[in-house]
């Protein structure tokens, strides 16, 4: 295991408290300068996954170079502004990525009624077990932001020992440690304005699946719902194999997962994050892992963490975790 040093976050002045990282830090990452190429993955089931590769101006990497998957947050795609900036970053250190569009988030709705969710593991390993097959002498890492950070650590956590098989390192940006409790603050103040944001989202897909969906959800239900608990229990929760959305979260929830990694895993989080509850981080449980390295920030938003001044920005999250991935990756 490498011997990684966080370099500490020096929020920007301007950008006072977590709604402002965060919405400020969405519109400051930057997308030019990368091509995508695009590759479909049929799966088992009959539906497919795409993936993106991006090829970084100027930094033209050979197969056998490190490789990291992305896996990209609620209702976001492989494209996004945290994405690019990761994929700069990686191949500033020598590193190729890739990123996965999960079902129905490439621009094309999926072919069955089946969604993603924050537990849907199977499908992220789908997808390394296929870059392992066409890249089989690439070291290969693993990062999620959001929901993908909850993935993320719910790969590495539930496969122990046997994460080495799949993927060398791991890092989580702004991850949820408990979905039950997030779920709640997302139905309080001004995170409400992220709640309609994303049930804007999801509503038009279960509208333009519902032909799909009529027989196996109660359509007026999650059309109607206003809160992440009534769409993940009316629609996540029956499509996702779940009781309910207690049983969802209650299953899917990564705190659990975090003494099972046995893989050098970075977490970063902020405590002024608008969509988690701030008391939902399990120090002692993070302590405990000689694996796990964290940088819990007070201040940074939800993938926010900005420093510096206009014309001078620094994306510290992505910044950090590209070192830590590519020191863990490219050490002899």
């Amino acid at each position: 295991m490498s011997t990684f040093q966080l370099a500490p976050f020096v929020p920007s002045n301007w950008l006072a408290g977590g709604h402002t990282q965060t919405i400020f830090g969405r519109l400051a990452r930057r997308k030019a300068g990368i091509i995508f190429h695009r590759r479909r993955l049929n799966t088992p089931d009959g539906d497919f996954i795409d993936i993106d590769f991006p090829e970084v101006a100027g930094y033209l990497l050979p197969n056998d170079a490190p490789l990291v998957l992305l896996l990209h947050g609620l209702e976001g795609n492989a494209r996004r502004g945290y994405a690019c900036e990761t994929y700069r970053q990686l191949a500033q250190l020598g590193v190729r990525s890739v990123g996965i569009n999960y079902r129905s988030c490439s621009g094309e709705i999926n072919r069955t009624a089946r969604f993603y969710h924050s537990g849907a593991t199977d499908d992220v390993a789908l997808v390394l077990e296929t870059l392992a097959n066409w890249f089989p002498t690439s070291r290969r890492g693993l990062i999620g932001f959001s929901l993908g950070a909850n993935l993320t650590l719910k790969f590495v956590g539930e496969r122990g020992a046997g994460a080495r098989d799949w993927v060398e390192t791991a890092v989580a940006i702004s991850p949820p440690f408990d979905m039950k409790s997030s779920s709640a603050l997302l139905e309080q103040g001004l995170s409400r304005f992220y709640t309609r944001h994303f049930l804007k989202s999801l509503h038009q897909k279960v509208r333009a699946k519902a032909d799909l969906l009529a027989s196996e959800v109660d359509l007026n239900k999650v059309l109607a719902a206003k809160t992440f608990r009534e769409f993940d229990h009316w629609g996540t929760a029956p499509l996702g194999g779940f009781l309910s959305a207690d049983d969802y979260y209650e299953k899917c929830s990564t705190a659990q997962f975090l003494p099972h990694i046995q893989v050098p895993t970075l977490i970063l989080r902020a405590l002024d994050d608008p969509l988690f509850a701030p008391d939902d981080v399990p120090y002692e449980t993070i302590a405990a892992n000689p694996c796990l390295t964290a940088g819990i920030t007070a201040q940074g938003g939800h993938l926010g963490f900005i420093e510096g001044q206009p014309g001078r920005l620094n994306c510290w999250a992505e910044q950090e975790a590209a070192r830590f991935l590519a020191a863990n990756l490219k050490e002899s």
